[in-house]
């Protein structure tokens, strides 16, 4: 597997699409930040980390679902930088995922967190994914 992070979304992406409720990833100490922000922002119901299995573990994440309408909290998951083309911004160029209302997450010199944060901290760098 020659990218770790898109693997992570699009077992995501499967599991929504299939209506899973719970979905288990292998784990990478950047997948259980992103997994960290998830929660943070309220895209997915809740998360455990399981270090018994395998050489890093595994995640398991619980997806969050509308009761009424069955609708996920995510809509869309977008792999951004990729290993043969990695898109790099700068503190003033950060990007706006749907006018505001989805995020960006980056890694930054000062670990992975979502574009707003990047703001905040005047801090660019390599945008991983768009989520909203």
């Amino acid at each position: 597997m020659t990218d770790p992070i898109a693997d992570y979304l699009t077992r995501l992406r499967n599991a929504i699409r299939a209506g899973h409720r719970v979905v288990d990833v292998p784990a990478s100490n950047l997948k259980k930040e992103i997994t960290k922000i998830l929660f943070d922002k309220g895209y997915i119901l809740n998360y455990k980390f399981m270090d018994e299995q395998g050489p890093q573990g595994t995640i398991k994440v619980a997806l969050k679902y509308d009761l009424r309408s069955k609708d996920n909290a995510i809509k869309c998951l977008k792999r951004v930088s990729r290993p043969g083309l990695r898109r790099y911004v700068g503190y003033r160029d950060l990007p706006r995922v749907l006018n505001g209302l989805g995020i960006a997450i980056l890694s930054t010199s000062r670990g992975v967190m979502t574009n707003k944060e990047a703001a905040d901290l005047k801090v660019g760098g390599e945008v991983l994914c768009y989520i909203y």
